[in-house]
């Protein structure tokens, strides 16, 4: 299993070419794209076409191959296979053969974004740890509904892809995620690579200011919702600990000290910790 750049062609891994140079044969999900990537690298193999319409019996013809001592490499068009792309079934129905299958790793647009968003993957409490990644979200009706009622309401991170005809319909549908942020990653690794991060209720007007924007490849990444505050402006936690460390340091590092130890977010527990200090609840540290 072969990953293969999702834009910048030479996101290829050198481990990637030689598996390629090295196989009898590759199964891809085009073979017109993946004829592509092999002229640009001056190769040259029988190309057997395995995508998601034919998978199963495209697993079989592989199977075939390997039957016959063949050395068989599958690359989908962009991006790591079986990751919204086909590759998944040819991977089963291969191991469960008893056939070793071997991944190398490489681009993916989920990776990509990952590594670029500023999003933490661990937190205090263990059910917001991490992130989950969504794929292609339905296109409408019920279903659509329900993943993305899903997505606002998990407690972790959350990754999907979205087709751009159905952008401005996106943007109407999290328009109402108050207090939510989002990240869009658009033409990843491309000449027009752009990331932005915005609350949700701006993805409508974001969109309107450029008509680029509605075009390209797009990955959308829901950071995880800021830690419920109280009325008085953050829960007991954060009051005790800055209470605690107004005593002994200045209000500023009180404020970074507790954002790292609580997770709340920067301006809650600033706007807490003038409050507190107002309020003569705490020595001033200064």
């Amino acid at each position: 299993m072969v990953a293969t750049p999702i834009g910048n062609m030479a996101d290829i891994t050198l481990r990637g070419l030689h598996v390629l140079d090295l196989v009898d044969a590759i199964a891809c999900e085009d073979s017109r794209h993946t004829g592509q990537l092999l002229q640009t690298y001056g190769l040259s193999k029988p190309l057997m076409p395995v995508h998601m319409h034919n998978e199963r019996e495209g697993a079989q013809r592989v199977l075939d191959l390997l039957g016959q001592g063949k050395r068989v490499a599958y690359v989908s068009d962009a991006g790591t296979p079986g990751i919204s792309d086909p590759g998944a079934l040819l991977a089963h129905t291969v191991r469960a053969a008893g056939r070793r299958v071997v991944p190398l790793p490489g681009a993916s647009s989920v990776s990509t974004m990952l590594s670029a968003w500023g999003e933490s993957s661990s937190a205090a409490d263990w059910s917001q740890q991490g992130f989950w990644f969504a794929g292609f979200l339905p296109s409408k009706g019920a279903d659509r509904a329900a993943a993305l009622a899903k997505i606002q309401a998990s407690p972790c991170a959350a990754l999907w892809l979205e087709a751009p005809h159905r952008l401005t319909k996106l943007a109407a549908e999290v328009q109402t995620w108050q207090g939510r942020t989002l990240s869009i990653g658009r033409e990843l690794t491309k000449r027009f690579e752009t990331i932005d991060t915005l609350a949700c209720d701006q993805l409508v007007t974001w969109l309107a200011q450029d008509p680029q924007r509605q075009k390209g490849e797009f990955v959308f990444a829901l950071h995880k919702p800021e830690p419920a505050a109280e009325a008085t402006g953050a829960g007991p936690m954060v009051q005790d600990t800055l209470n605690t460390l107004l005593a002994h340091v200045p209000l500023k590092t009180a404020v970074q000290l507790t954002v790292k130890i609580t997770g709340v977010s920067k301006n809650v527990v600033y706007e807490t910790a003038l409050r507190l200090a107002a309020g003569g609840e705490a020595g001033d540290g200064e």
